[in-house]
């Protein structure tokens, strides 16, 4: 039955991703604000498929954290479900993607309109430092630069290091970097297929202000997003182990 209920929401989701990119893209065309209009109808369908089908919803917890200009926000990251939810929780995002993503159809497309940031894992200290010129200017332009410091999904209780490109973000923008716990993997497998039904809880964090040394940043924010999932994990029934 679980098998069943992910192959109708993959069937609602991309079904729908194309029927939005079909209507969408000539929308391409004009400003960047019809593009995430747009986006924004398309995750609504999204959201109702996911609550139907599959019995999950989310929530969002700690808005008061995020700051009215721009900011690095750094999240934890267990599905492609939050490469979604973000460009709806967050009020102007840019999120770092990989670059092949830009090449896919609709998405891709959208993905540049919105003026996300690529980056070419193999393209070495040049990719690096487009990376950090483009975070820089969203920045400037009070948007909300997002990236998985993990960089990669991680299965529930996992905590691996941070990888080091956050701390030149960090640096080089010279904003709030404001953590993110969150607890979709319990609920929802890599590409957003059912693991449990249950409740989604994104959770924004105090925001660590600019200034710290690199060591110091990166204790510190690992320490706060894994201690805040941990928590969020802890409180969920569905992430419980099963009686043996």
């Amino acid at each position: 039955m679980r098998t069943l209920r992910s192959i109708i929401f993959y069937i609602w989701m991309y079904g729908f991703m194309v029927v939005f990119g079909l209507i969408g893209t000539p929308l391409l065309l004009g400003p960047r604000s019809w593009a995430r209009k747009i986006l924004r109808v398309y995750l609504k369908v999204v959201w109702f498929g996911m609550r139907w089908i599959l019995g999950v919803t989310f929530e969002v917890r700690g808005r008061e954290h995020l700051t009215s200009g721009g900011a690095l926000v750094a999240s934890k990251h267990m599905s492609m479900w939050e490469t979604l939810a973000f460009w709806e929780i967050l009020p102007d995002p840019a999120i770092i993607l990989k670059k092949s993503l830009i090449y896919m159809p609709f998405f891709g497309w959208f993905a540049v309109k919105l003026g996300n940031i690529s980056i070419d894992r193999d393209g070495g200290g040049k990719a690096l430092k487009g990376m950090l010129r483009d975070a820089a200017q969203r920045g400037r332009e009070d948007r909300q630069v997002l990236i998985f410091p993990e960089g990669t999904r991680v299965m529930p209780g996992e905590s691996p290091e941070l990888k080091p490109g956050i701390a030149g973000l960090y640096k080089s923008m010279n904003k709030p970097c404001i953590p993110v716990a969150l607890n979709s993997g319990v609920h929802l497998e890599t590409y957003c297929g059912l693991r449990k039904p249950g409740l989604i809880v994104v959770e924004f964090l105090d925001p660590i202000e600019p200034g710290l040394d690199k060591p110091s940043f990166m204790r510190e924010l690992h320490a706060r997003i894994n201690l805040a999932t941990d928590a969020l994990l802890a409180a969920d029934p569905a992430a419980a182990p099963k009686e043996t």
